[in-house]
């Protein structure tokens, strides 16, 4: 009786915020009430998903017809997805509280947030790949719901995240129906495909790039940066920094583990680790010349996206752990460093790094959480970046070094990048008018304090997350008795990330002084001849994929008009004018001679016997 009743309560994960999300939609007028019902059912989301951790459940009922079932699965890594999906959802409707006050259309904000995690809840557990589809695809409902609320311009980003996400969403379907023919059945739990043919390799990239993309991988990426100005900045912190990477990085391993037979013998395989190399460094450099703290943020967004699909394309369990493990503590430190913006936003009023400068006296708790937040991304020891990166590391050279030493490029420029941050918004001497800011309410520092607290825990205990939470995923096969939590085993690699650490610092002291603010740290690398042109290519759009098919798509619609204006004048112009000079000269023909008529008459007999004869 009481395991039926838990298999029940998996169904609850999804009603319980769905329904809520629908009932917020009608509280317009209440103060409070919205926040209230949305934090009360994002905390007893989490309480669910605390009491379901570690059990194994299976729920089924009839679904859609066709003999498709709403089929839902609970098992080691669905559930410590959901307990983690649970965790930001409830620390980020708290954070919202404070932040979103006074704004516009709040019973829509809170409830596609609602919603959103109803759907991410339902798109983890489901064991059923038609299912699968009905939970992926409605989050592009609430993607475009939750941009579209935020400014003026927002509508535009909304679109383009929408057309992005979209043509992602279509491969992901493709792949989907072709998996599910190939394996003769919908659940995911029996299939295991061998990559051995062009239809499985085929159905294995569609459905990969549905992952990658809905993780934020590139090309699927530019609406991030336009979505962090757009959006309201809680959604960033609660979408592209945290359940969409979770979501997509478990769907890519889940493809990897077990829908296919992924080992590191196949092409596939460095094909996804080239993915995120460019991934890592095209993002990072980008992230580098930001000057608008939330765009920096959002670069970085992408970029740490690469370093989970090395880990998990190196198809060694190292590299694999640490893409996993990436995953949750990039979702911790990058939820964190969102806040932390979100904070300085609402108290100082900007964004903009050349406004900023000084915070760190005046908001001491947000600045204590973005230095280690900052400290996990960049990989600085002890904290859970660090470990997670040294994994991620280790796979990869032990598939070549040249995929390493991308990787390491990578946290050279994200850990200098970071350093700017740092410097222009917490140090340095404050404007008047950041000498009149204050810390944030308790409401918006505690769920940061706590996201910072787990960087130092997951980092200085790695154990913790490593033994209990991602190893067991691998299973003892693919292990194969391996631990890998504690000190990262090669002292080597840890001294090639301390020496990038410290060439990043020295590269930052060598910027300011060069550019005379903190602002400018990175503007020698901006500016540095061959650099120079190719980043105001980049910052003009020139590689923006989505802009890149809107030109094409303009080209294409200027030849069909004048292709449709050409139809257009040869049947209203050309053959107009053919019929109408035939006419006239037939009407010619027409003079009321006798002689001629039989003349006409006579021709025209003459080519008929001919024609038959001809036949005959």
């Amino acid at each position: 009786m009481m395991n039926m009743m838990m298999n029940h309560i998996l169904l609850v994960t999804i009603l319980l915020p769905a329904v809520t999300g629908i009932l917020i939609l009608f509280l317009t007028k209440t103060k409070g009430l919205k926040e209230g019902f949305t934090i009360l059912a994002a905390l007893v989301n989490l309480i669910i998903a605390i009491a379901l951790f570690g059990e194994n459940l299976i729920y089924s009922i009839p679904w859609g017809g066709f003999g498709i079932n709403l089929s839902l699965r609970l098992y080691h890594f669905s559930s410590f997805i959901t307990l983690a999906v649970a965790g930001f959802a409830f620390l980020i409707a708290v954070y919202s509280a404070a932040f979103m006050s006074k704004k516009n259309s709040l019973n829509q904000y809170y409830s596609y947030m609602l919603i959103t995690l109803a759907l991410v809840n339902g798109a983890v557990l489901s064991d059923n790949l038609i299912v699968t589809l009905f939970f992926w695809e409605g989050l592009l409902l609430t993607l475009f719901g939750l941009i579209y609320i935020g400014n003026k311009d927002a509508f535009h980003t909304a679109i383009k995240a929408f057309i992005i996400s979209g043509v992602a969403d279509v491969c992901f379907m493709s792949g989907v129906g072709l998996t599910v023919f190939l394996a003769h059945t919908p659940i995911i739990s029996q299939i295991n495909l061998p990559l051995n043919n062009m239809w499985t390799i085929t159905a294995f990239i569609l459905m990969a790039i549905g992952a990658t993309a809905k993780a934020g991988s590139m090309p699927f990426h530019s609406w991030i940066p336009d979505a962090a100005i757009d959006a309201p900045l809680p959604f960033m912190a609660f979408l592209p920094a945290a359940l969409e990477k979770l979501l997509g990085i478990y769907f890519l391993a889940r493809i990897t583990l077990d829908l296919f037979k992924f080992t590191g013998h196949s092409w596939l395989s460095p094909l996804l680790m080239i993915v995120g190399c460019v991934t890592i460094l095209f993002a990072v450099a980008m992230a580098l010349i930001q000057k608008d703290y939330k765009r920096l943020l959002s670069y970085h967004a992408i970029s740490q996206v690469g370093y989970m699909i090395l880990g998990i394309g190196t198809a060694v369990p190292a590299g694999i752990i640490g893409g996993i493990f990436h995953m949750i503590n990039h979702a911790m430190y990058k939820s964190c460093l969102f806040l932390t913006g979100g904070s300085v936003e609402k108290q100082a009023g900007t964004t903009d790094l050349k406004k900023l400068g000084g915070l760190g006296r005046y908001m001491p708790l947000t600045f204590i959480c973005f230095i280690i937040a900052a400290a996990s991304i960049s990989g600085v020891p002890p904290f859970n970046g660090f470990f997670s990166k040294e994994l991620v590391y280790d796979g990869a050279l032990e598939r070549g070094w040249y995929y390493y030493a991308a990787a390491l490029l990578g946290s050279f420029l994200t850990a200098a990048s970071f350093l700017k941050l740092g410097h222009a918004a917490y140090l340095g001497k404050p404007s008047e008018e950041n000498k009149k800011v204050k810390e944030a309410p308790l409401a918006m520092t505690i769920p940061m304090i706590v996201i910072a607290g787990f960087c130092v825990l997951f980092g200085v205990y790695n154990k913790l997350p490593l033994k209990n939470l991602i190893q067991p995923i691998l299973g003892e096969n693919l292990l194969e008795g391996k631990n890998f939590y504690g000190w990262p085993h090669s002292i080597w690699l840890v001294i090639g990330t301390v020496v990038v650490l410290i060439l990043a610092y020295l590269n930052h002291v060598y910027g300011v002084k060069k550019s005379g603010s903190a602002v400018g740290a990175s503007d020698h690398i901006h500016h540095a001849p061959g650099l120079n042109g190719v980043y105001d290519m980049a910052e003009k759009r020139y590689f923006d994929p989505y802009d890149i098919g809107l030109k094409i798509m303009d080209i294409i619609s200027k030849i069909a008009f004048y292709v449709d204006r050409a139809i257009d004048w040869v049947y209203e112009k050309l053959i107009v004018s053919i019929t109408y000079g035939l006419s006239n000269l037939a009407r010619s023909f027409q003079n009321g001679s006798y002689s001629s008529y039989i003349i006409w008459a006579i021709l025209g007999l003459a080519l008929i016997i001919i024609t038959y004869f001809k036949m005959v």
